[in-house]
């Protein structure tokens, strides 16, 4: 095991640049740029604090950043949609899109801003800068690390047994939520969502709700994973879900869900100003058209991002004391009635397949209200849903508050804690043996 800080940092690096490469051995050279440019910029803007060279060295890295992102990940929509438009022929670039660049392109633009704003100080070390960038428990799909949030432990940390123990447990939880609950889900949200032209109005609910807890235990299992490993090395990320279907609105579903990722764009698109001025209601149509535009390079991201704009936009002329005068029953009817349409915009990227899910949804499909099938999946699959729906509440987090007012109950509830992880462990990893993929969801970003 390496001694000291320093030797630490190294071998995290090797063993993240290891990680990346192994899933994609010829744009790791596009982080490392990515890397050089950033850090350089970093160093330009710490140089001329409060100058022109700050706002100009600020200006043309976040320019470069977004530009990187835009050729990846959006060059062959644009393309398709300047086609469509036009009914020209250009070819369309078929681009492999990076893996985890829209996490790591976040990363390093809250770093600029933030040195911009002079809220943290640049790193003069490049080895410590590429260890914030490159650490390989969030690498690939999150959460979005803000440098603010570590640069102390990059410099220094401990380690202790109760962060070993506590890292291994998250990342049992995590791999317990993926394996045992988001990859099951998954089957059955594809056979009713991926033919949705013979599901019934029940199947294409039954369908969407399943999608729904899918990508919820998928997403925060993954970030249960790199909360949980990034402990074991001595980091403490920022959670990025809080029990996000307990919510009662919409607003708050979004202070639960993805945080990391609805907070960058609160604190750094929110307030840009828009013809001159900060607006307040263009300001948050515009996080919520990057919210979808991030998403994927499709429509139907746009249509997603722009549906939970106009939910926040009615909550926020509502107003909050008005918002709590309405019975808490129907604001939490509403929020997971809007919440799960939203999941149904988000899986179907063909515009014409989402058209087809409406209709079924909403009593005009061909197929009628409910079919053979249907009643059998819910039959072999209710344990399962009601089991799902059970994990989404915060049964474990209530249990250690209670636990933590008694020292004997403490040490009981930790030791049954220790022991479902290794059960956890053990069962998934057989799990996963066995499976032909297992692919987390937000890889793709």
């Amino acid at each position: 095991m390496a001694r000291g800080t320093k030797a630490k940092n190294t071998v995290l690096i090797i063993f993240s640049l290891v990680f990346y490469a192994w899933g994609e051995p010829v744009y790791i050279f596009l982080m490392l740029i990515t890397a050089v440019v950033n850090y350089s910029a970093g160093l330009l803007i710490g140089k001329y604090q409060g100058k022109k060279g700050d706002t100009a060295a600020t200006a043309a890295v976040v320019v470069y950043d977004l530009l990187m992102l835009g050729v990846f990940k959006y060059s062959g929509f644009i393309v398709e949609n300047i086609n469509a438009l036009f009914s020209s022929s250009i070819p369309v670039p078929d681009i492999k899109l990076p893996i985890g660049i829209s996490f790591y392109t976040f990363q390093t633009i809250s770093y600029i801003i933030d040195c911009h704003w002079e809220k943290v100080k640049p790193q003069k070390s490049f080895k410590n800068f590429l260890l914030f960038l490159t650490l390989f428990p969030q690498l690939v799909a999150g959460p979005i690390v803000r440098y603010s949030t570590i640069e102390k432990e990059i410099e220094e940390r401990t380690i202790t047994l109760s962060d070993v123990s506590y890292g291994l447990n998250r990342v049992a939880l995590g791999l317990g939520k993926k394996v045992l609950l988001a990859n099951q889900l998954s089957i059955i949200a594809d056979s009713f969502l991926g033919n949705i032209g013979s599901s019934t109005m029940l199947g294409a609910w039954y369908g969407v709700i399943a999608y729904g807890l899918q990508i919820y235990f998928d997403f925060s299992g993954y970030s249960d994973i790199a909360i949980g490993l990034g402990r074991v090395f001595g980091f403490h990320f920022d959670e990025n879900f809080k029990h996000p279907f307990i919510c009662r609105d919409i607003t708050e579903f979004w202070q639960r869900w993805h945080i990391s990722l609805s907070t960058f764009f609160r604190d750094y698109v929110l307030y840009i100003p828009i013809f001159g001025k900060r607006r307040k209601y263009g300001g948050l149509f515009l996080v919520w058209l990057c919210t979808g535009i991030w998403h994927g390079a499709s429509w139907n991201f746009i249509i997603w991002g722009l549906y939970y704009g106009i939910f926040v936009f009615i909550e926020m002329k509502i107003g909050k004391k008005n918002m709590k005068k309405i019975p808490i029953v129907i604001r939490h009817i509403y929020s997971k009635f809007v919440i799960f349409v939203g999941f149904g915009i988000f899986y179907f990227e063909k515009l014409g397949k989402l058209g087809t899910f409406f209709k079924t949804a909403f009593g005009f499909g061909k197929n009628g209200f409910i079919a053979v099938q249907d009643k059998i999946s819910l039959m072999n699959n209710m344990y399962l849903m009601i089991l799902a729906v059970i994990c989404c509440f915060p049964i474990l987090s209530s249990i250690k508050n209670i636990s933590d007012k008694h020292y004997v109950t403490k040490v009981t509830v930790s030791s049954a804690a220790a022991i479902a992880a290794a059960l956890l462990l053990i069962v998934t990893s057989v799990m996963l043996v066995d499976a032909t993929t297992n692919p987390f969801l937000y890889f793709r970003f």
